[in-house]
Formats: C-alpha cells, sequence, structure tokens
C-alpha cells in the first residue's frame, strides 16, 4: 500500500511511498535490534570509515534532493543545498566522534578499587524527523547515533517521504551492516499509530524528535510510560534584541535573514524583534525597505529570495495572527496577497504587544512582528515573556554588554551580533521550556546516545565487615 505526496505549488503528486502500518513495526524493531551486536562491536575508525563514505554518497545525489524537496515542500533550490551541505557536515563530524566516545577513571575511597565511567552505545534508537529542513534534521536524528555504536530507525515525515528516504538509501550505499539503518513511512493518518507502535517497541531505547511542542508533548508522554529517555526539540518564538547602540544595517540584515530564511519555517526562525524605543522608527524604516525588496516567487524559477511555504494551513494560520494583531492596534508595515495558495510575500507587523497572538505564538511562516521596548532591562523583560526557549539574538556595539544580555535570556542559544537562525555541526543544539530538553551536536550528541556506566575492578583482597 503506498500515499502520496502532493507538491504545494502544483497539486500534482511529487512522490509515493510506502503506507506502513503499526503491525510492520515489530519486524523492523526486532531487524534493528538484531544489527545492534556486530555495529556496535565495530573499531571506532571502522565506523568513521563508513560515516565518511555516507557523506559523499549524500553529495552525490544533490540533484535528487533538490528535486525531492522542490517538489515535496516548495523549497528553493538554494534551500535544499543548503541542507545537503550542512547535513554531509554533520556526517563528518560525527565520523569524527567515533574515538571521542571516552571514559574515566574516577579515584575510588576504597583501597585497591580502579573504578572507571565507561560510555556505551544504547542499543536501537528512534529519530523522527520533520520536513521543513528535511536533509539536516533527517540526517542529525540518526548521525551521531550511529557514531556512537547504535542501530537507527528513522521514521520519515509524511510530508518529504521520498527526501528523506535518499538519506537512507546514502547510508545504505556507504555499507552501513544489514539492519542498521532503516526507515519507517506512513500515510498522515496513521501516524499517531505508528509513532506508538514504535514508541512502544521494547527494542526502541531512546527517542530523539524534532517537531512541533504538541507534538512533543504527546511522545513525552508515551515514551515515560516506558521510562525511555526522549530528546526533544520543539519549537520557538526566537527574540533578536536591537540595543540603541546597535548597528542597525547588522542588525536589519540579520532580523531578514532570521526572519524569512525558508519563508520563516525553521525552528530558529526570527519570530520577534524587540527594538529599544530610542532606535524603534530608524530601525522599522531600514527594516521595511530590506523586506520590500525580498520578493516570493515560484521556487522552481529560483528568480526570488522567498518561495513557497509548505501548504495553504500555514498561509491561513499567519494570517489569523496579523489580523488579531491588526484588530488589536498593530500596523502592517509590508506584506501583499498569497498567490497559488502557498506563495505568501513576507510580512513585517510594527507595534505587536504581548495581549496579541503574534507575541505569544509560533508562526512557523514569513510573518514577524516588531515589539518597542522602554530599555534594556524591558527588552530582556519581553524576550524571556514566552513559554518557548529555543534560540535568541542581541545586537549592541557593545560585545560585552551583548554577552551579559545573552546570559539573562532563557534560550538554550543566544547570539551576540549574528542571526538566531544558525547551526554548525559540533554545536550543542537544543532549547528550554517548551522548546524542550537535550541536546544534539558535537560531544553533546555523545552524551545523548550512549549509556554512563560505572564499572570497577578490585586489586587488593577484599575486607568486609561480615
Amino acid at each position: 500500500m503506498l500515499f502520496e505526496r502532493i507538491n504545494p505549488m502544483t497539486g500534482a503528486v511529487a512522490s509515493t511511498a510506502e503506507a506502513m502500518q503499526a503491525s510492520d513495526i515489530p519486524a523492523i524493531a526486532a531487524r534493528a535490534a538484531a544489527a545492534f551486536p556486530a555495529w556496535a562491536a565495530m573499531g571506532p575508525n571502522a565506523r568513521r570509515a563508513v560515516l565518511m563514505k555516507a557523506a559523499a554518497a549524500l553529495e552525490s545525489r544533490a540533484d535528487a534532493f533538490v528535486e525531492a524537496m522542490m517538489g515535496e515542500i516548495g523549497a528553493t533550490r538554494g534551500w535544499a543545498l543548503f541542507n545537503l551541505g550542512l547535513a554531509a557536515s554533520m556526517v563528518r563530524e560525527a565520523a569524527a566522534l567515533t574515538t571521542q566516545i571516552s571514559g574515566e577513571v574516577i579515584p575510588s575511597d576504597k583501597p585497591g578499587c580502579v573504578a572507571m565511567a565507561l560510555r556505551e552505545p544504547v542499543g536501537v534508537i528512534l529519530g523522527i524527523a520533520p520536513w521543513n529542513a528535511p536533509i539536516i534534521l533527517g540526517v542529525r536524528a540518526i548521525a551521531v547515533p550511529l557514531a556512537c555504536g547504535n542501530a537507527v530507525i528513522l521514521k520519515a515525515s509524511e510530508q518529504c517521504p521520498r527526501t528523506h528516504a535518499l538519506i537512507i538509501e546514502a547510508f545504505a550505499e556507504a555499507g552501513f551492516p544489514e539492519g542498521v539503518v532503516n526507515v519507517v513511512t506512513n500515510a498522515p493518518k496513521d501516524a499517531a499509530e505508528v509513532v506508538g507502535a514504535l514508541i512502544d517497541a521494547p527494542q526502541v531505547k531512546r527517542i530523539n524528535f524534532t517537531g512541533s511542542t504538541a507534538v512533543g508533548r504527546i511522545i513525552a508522554v508515551r515514551a515515560a510510560q516506558h521510562l525511555k529517555p526522549c530528546l526533544l526539540e520543539l519549537g520557538g518564538k526566537a527574540p533578536l534584541i536591537v540595543l540603541e547602540d546597535a548597528d542597525l544595517d547588522e542588525a536589519v540584515k540579520a532580523a531578514a535573514f532570521g526572519a524569512f530564511m525558508n519563508q520563516g519555517q525553521i525552528c530558529m526562525s526570527t519570530e520577534r524583534i524587540i527594538v529599544v524605543d530610542a532606535v524603534a522608527d530608524a530601525f522599522a524604516e531600514k527594516f521595511k525597505a530590506k523586506v520590500a525588496a525580498m520578493p516570493v516567487g515560484d521556487p522552481r524559477e529560483g528568480t526570488t529570495p522567498l518561495g513557497a511555504v509548505v501548504d495553504a494551513k500555514t498561509v491561513a494560520h499567519c494570517q489569523s495572527l496579523i489580523e488579531d494583531a491588526l484588530a488589536k492596534g498593530a500596523q502592517l508595515l509590508t506584506g501583499g496577497e498569497t498567490t497559488h495558495n502557498v506563495l505568501m510575500p513576507a510580512h513585517v507587523v510594527a507595534g505587536v504587544t504581548q495581549d496579541m497572538k503574534l507575541f505569544r505564538d509560533e508562526s512557523f511562516g514569513p510573518v514577524v512582528g516588531v515589539i518597542r521596548a522602554r530599555d534594556e532591562a524591558h527588552a530582556i523583560e519581553l524576550a524571556n515573556d514566552t513559554e518557548y526557549g529555543l534560540s535568541a539574538a542581541v545586537f549592541t556595539r557593545d560585545t560585552a554588554r551583548g554577552l551579559r544580555v545573552a546570559r539573562q535570556i532563557k534560550s538554550g542559544i543566544c547570539h551576540v551580533n549574528g542571526p538566531t537562525v544558525h547551526d554548525e555541526a559540533q554545536m550543542p543544539f537544543g532549547g528550554v521550556g517548551a522548546s524542550g530538553y537535550g541536546r544534539f551536536g558535537g560531544k553533546a550528541g555523545i552524551d545523548s546516545f550512549t549509556e554512563l556506566r560505572w564499572i570497577t575492578m578490585e586489586t587488593q583482597p577484599g575486607h568486609y565487615p561480615i
């Protein structure tokens, strides 16, 4: 049985994939568990070699990835190639980690006792990846787990099954042992049952999920029933603070990129621009001019910075946030009519206040709110007035001040004089609050995807009280 993914731009069939059922999951989980011991037993350099081949195999599929992402999610060619480049970097970083999965000898108070902390692979790890940055996030779900010696199951997004299948094809070409890397595709109507069966599978020991906070809560509850740890990278409402001593031109460039790259469909997207009164008018004028010069167009033509959003529901959601804000006194600085159902122009809404939905609710689309703050302290207060805490940014010419402000913002990530959208394979990536918990990336990923065990070895005769 197959299901179809429809191209959001054309309405034509973009891809077909197997509509797996919950009943298919036990066999897949058993296959992964059977493959795990041999992969875990391989030396670090052997695992590294396979991962390096996987990175090259990903890059060799550039044209296929571009075609798949354009068709399935309306991505631009530039966004697809950026995805591929960072994803390949993530695989190579994972390969480099294989010899860094180290332990330590811990001094023991017991004479003759050698105490060690060792990191060992967990078993089968389930990675659930979304559609918005599909190559990056699909690869991230499995690369470091594999480097640590685990077997993996990638639960592909229903909105980009072909894109995620291409990842698995590349990894298969690289030479992973049979059953170490697995993929599950399912029709949207079966998602809840299939994911539930994956979490329930006894062979699955840990789960990582990137997606909405609402679904993340459901996954966390289901996993908690089995006491299975989760790494959750969820929604965001990233603030970008502009202080009175900021370089406004730099702040404008970073805000436009952060708010509208991939049409604002990034968990780190700048959703709230918080500007102190002293420079608010000057910033708004420059920002309006910048965004108004960023047209939207057919991503297949590749002539505009903005392409299609993933579906008409995104447009409707964004429009509802804009309408609520305007009804409560906000002003639309720039925007326009949506064409072809999914070609939504960049919208900037000024005068946003805390009683508006645009201040609170993640838009995940091409709209950003501009909020005035009295001063630095008020800007920090506004930035922290959210349930989310993934990424943030602050602009100031005083770097010490920027660091001081960054330390006061409640988020997993904060950039001084840089955009909220910034990711590198070796960095600890994740959030706090409703943005989730746990960290992907670099050595932080090793902690997420290994078990830390305490093992002792006695070297002297024992002395016991009984």
